[in-house]
């Protein structure tokens, strides 16, 4: 297969796929950034086609199709596959119109892994909570103001102690830990003033360990991020990785969080809390895997390209 990478070109996971794709598949790197999209009347005849890879008959078939989708000169809808492997800060506007183009592509008859609305409820934190609820799953109690005045009561209402996360981010940045009312309305002020939203959850009790379990389709693989003195167990931010028995309640569990977003592969985080409850946190819908393969010793991204070809024929 020609599988096209939306990624950074120095990535590791960009190595790793090469590496595991051997001789089986060509891996392409596309940024972001250079995404553009042509849309062609359905009534469009035209002698010359919208151009694709600098040929003037690059779409395919004797009229062209609908839509395009390309990174800078490289057409997308010539791949078998498009694995999104990164998602770069934007604005709202190129947020949008990146979703879009992924979902043009998707409709146009291209896998994509995962597939944009996937990607889009997982990048949201209130909406990947919301779903993980309505799916009767256990989430930390939540909620998300716009102003300081209702911010502050729903401060009290969690019980004092929360913590106020971005809508948007990863790998524990930007997580604030708040019990102190009047340096909690001092932050809610700050984000106020910036024009975001106060999201706030209640602070779970915990052993300083959380359960990253990453889907990959079928298949469910696990490790424990361990914390030394940081209630964030996050990798990046110096938790270590170890070992975890991934019993049938634990892949039952991460394979329901998977589905509320519609992700086939999705990293999970469940996090024990003192009270002997089990929570769900948070579905990260592009995933990393280099602390769980060197913990597993399983070729994640060996699975991560079946898991593409598999997409492939079904499509």
């Amino acid at each position: 297969m020609r599988i096209a990478v939306l990624s950074s070109p120095n990535s590791w996971y960009l190595s790793d796929l090469r590496r595991a794709a051997g001789n089986r598949h060509i891996i392409e790197c596309v940024g972001f950034r250079n995404l553009h999209s042509t849309i062609v009347s359905g009534g469009r005849r035209s002698a010359e086609p919208v151009r694709s890879n600098g040929n003037r008959d690059g779409l395919r078939g004797a009229s062209p199709s609908p839509s395009l989708v390309c990174a800078g000169e490289t057409a997308l809808n010539e791949f078998d596959a498009v694995l999104v492997r990164s998602m770069p800060p934007g604005s709202l506007e190129q947020v949008v119109f990146r979703m879009d183009a992924l979902a043009q592509l998707e409709t146009s008859g291209v896998p994509v892994l995962n597939p944009p609305k996937a990607i889009e409820a997982a990048v949201d934190k209130y909406l990947t909570t919301a779903r993980l609820a309505a799916e009767g799953l256990r989430v930390p109690s939540t909620a998300v103001a716009q102003t300081t005045d209702e911010a502050c009561e729903l401060f009290a209402e969690l019980g004092g102690d929360v913590v106020l996360k971005p809508l948007f981010g990863g790998e524990g940045r930007g997580l604030t830990r708040l019990s102190d009312p009047d340096l909690a309305r001092r932050a809610f002020r700050l984000l106020e003033d910036l024009g975001g939203v106060i999201y706030l959850q209640e602070f779970i009790p915990h052993a300083g360990r959380d359960l990253r379990l990453l889907v990959v389709g079928e298949r469910v693989l696990g490790m424990q991020r361990v914390s030394n003195g940081d209630w964030r167990t996050n990798i990046s931010r110096g938790a270590r990785a170890e070992p975890l028995e991934v019993t049938l309640q634990l892949a039952e569990l991460a394979h329901r969080c998977a589905a509320a977003i519609g992700a086939p592969l999705a990293g999970v985080d469940l996090l024990p809390g003192l009270d002997g409850e089990l929570y769900a946190i948070e579905v990260n819908a592009v995933p990393g895997w280099q602390a769980l393969a060197r913990c597993t010793g399983v070729d994640v991204a060996r699975l991560v390209l079946d898991c593409l070809e598999k997409a492939r024929l079904s499509s």
